[in-house]
């Protein structure tokens, strides 16, 4: 496996309030975790690398080899439940905190297998000889209206309301996360992005960078310049995994 990553405040933003965590568990385990934070100048960054990091130390202290599908999704559902705790407990105590919180996706890659944990709208998608894929589902408004056939997909790119999500770590006491499991090929490529990227690149530029551009390891780095030549209004912060 190869990986790489890039965070950045993006153009218009002062502080970059996204964070991401990448752990290698084993020789054939890596685990890659993008946090996309909320809440305030101070708050968000802290909410975010707050997840980030103890997401990432739980799935390091409860992970074991051989581990089967029912297992890794319950130390990632634990792990998240921790994350969420963990900043809603600091946003109950601090009032300089209240009311942060922060997206979160993960991916857990173990020998052919993959697993991705995702609350909020940062998204992972799978890069592979049939093309690019979205592997999680938004946790926003917009989503809710495309599929209550409200809004069309390309209505929902311009749509005011399109940030606003119905998940958060750490907005609530408890929080429900989505579990996706994919095969995990020789040559595939997993891609988690924030919404700074996802809102400005579309998927076909996202995989002619991936699967076209030349120096791969200079891919994450070239989707944020595409994303600044754009303007990147937010945070961008992109993860970049090949097998």
């Amino acid at each position: 496996m190869q990986y790489w990553a890039v965070t950045d405040s993006g153009c218009i933003r002062d502080q970059n309030q996204d964070a991401y965590q990448i752990e290698i568990l084993d020789r054939n385990t890596l685990l890659c975790v993008v946090c996309d934070g909320m809440g305030g100048a101070k708050s968000g960054n802290v909410a975010s690398t707050l997840a980030a990091e103890v997401f990432a130390q739980e799935i390091k202290d409860t992970w074991k080899s051989g581990m089967d599908p029912e297992e890794l999704d319950h130390i990632l559902r634990n792990a998240v439940k921790l994350a969420n705790f963990t900043v809603y407990d600091q946003a109950q105590q601090f009032p300089e905190f209240e009311g942060m919180g922060t997206t979160l996706v993960a991916l857990l890659i173990h020998g052919k297998k993959a697993t991705i944990v995702n609350i909020g709208d940062s998204r992972a998608y799978l890069v592979d000889k049939e093309g690019i894929k979205q592997l999680t589902t938004d946790h926003s408004l917009v989503q809710m209206m495309v599929a209550r056939g409200e809004l069309t997909p390309e209505k929902a790119k311009r749509y005011p309301g399109k940030n606003l999500i119905t998940r958060a770590i750490g907005t609530e006491a408890m929080v429900e996360c989505d579990t996706h499991h994919q095969k995990a090929e020789r040559g595939d490529t997993f891609l988690l992005c924030s919404d700074g990227l996802s809102n400005l690149l579309d998927e076909q530029e996202m995989l002619f960078e991936v699967a076209h551009g030349q120096d791969r390891e200079q891919c994450c780095q070239r989707l944020l310049d595409i994303a600044k030549k754009r303007g990147a209004p937010d945070n961008v912060t992109c993860v970049l995994v090949t097998l």
